[in-house]
């Protein structure tokens, strides 16, 4: 498994027919930590962030393997996104230390031409992993600043958007679906919120078989509180918990 893409993964949610939600509190910058679970043990701990910048904003995910999970694949990842002030994606960077590997990932988004331009680098034999060029959506967001994207949103109960999304290699038409209000409990505290699925397993965006839901409070901030990831039973389930507001 490679624990990095899991996360991501369940960042990737990104609605756009829905009603205007009223703004919410990460309009000035917002950072916000989780702690990571892979069967039942703490796997790692991840940090996620938005502030603006010029003339639009960056948004950053990091992660960092923990305990036993560090002891037996070591990760230490960073993501950064430049998003314009509509939250779509102008580019992206992923520097991953996974294991023995260390790449880096950049992913340009043209929106006059419609074009993504994905490069990637393997920085310990300095070579190219892959380099490509896809068609995508004027606006399209990436995996980092759909979420943030989503906040804005206000999809009803029962109700469901279609999403424009891309990593770089593929670019995609994913549903979000929001299926029922629950109470969720975390170390941060105790939220109501609205449990949404997004599907982008199986397939769709990625071709592993999994089930995505994520948990946002059913309020004015939209935090997402809590994020799980079904995955196949060798792999097991994936939890982020939200920890800390900052």
């Amino acid at each position: 498994m490679r624990p990095c893409l899991v996360i991501m993964v369940l960042l990737l949610l990104t609605p756009c027919q829905s009603r205007q939600a009223n703004p919410p509190a990460f309009e000035g910058g917002e950072q916000l930590h989780f702690k990571a679970e892979w069967r039942l043990v703490r796997a790692g701990d991840v940090t996620l962030g938005l502030k603006n910048e010029g003339d639009g904003r960056e948004a950053r995910l990091q992660l960092r393997s923990t305990g036993l999970v560090s002891m037996l694949f070591p990760l230490d990842d960073l993501y950064l996104a430049q998003l314009n002030d509509d939250l779509c994606a102008v580019s992206t960077m992923l520097t991953a230390k996974e294991g023995s590997r260390s790449r880096e990932t950049k992913v340009t988004f043209d929106s006059e031409r419609g074009k993504a331009s994905y490069l990637e680098h393997d920085l310990k034999k300095n070579t190219t992993v892959a380099s490509l060029e896809i068609d995508v959506p004027p606006c399209v967001h990436d995996v980092v600043g759909g979420l943030y994207f989503l906040r804005t949103m206000d999809i009803p109960v029962g109700k469901s958007a279609e999403v424009a999304v891309s990593d770089g290699k593929k670019s995609v038409m994913a549903r979000v679906e929001a299926q029922q209000r629950e109470t969720i409990r975390t170390p941060a505290g105790r939220f109501p919120t609205v449990r949404y699925e997004a599907f982008l397993f199986n397939n769709v965006l990625f071709r592993r078989s999994g089930v995505l839901h994520f948990w946002l409070t059913d309020d004015e901030r939209r935090l997402p509180v809590q994020i799980k990831a079904r995955l196949k039973f060798y792999i097991g389930t994936v939890t982020l918990q939200l920890e800390k507001i900052e």
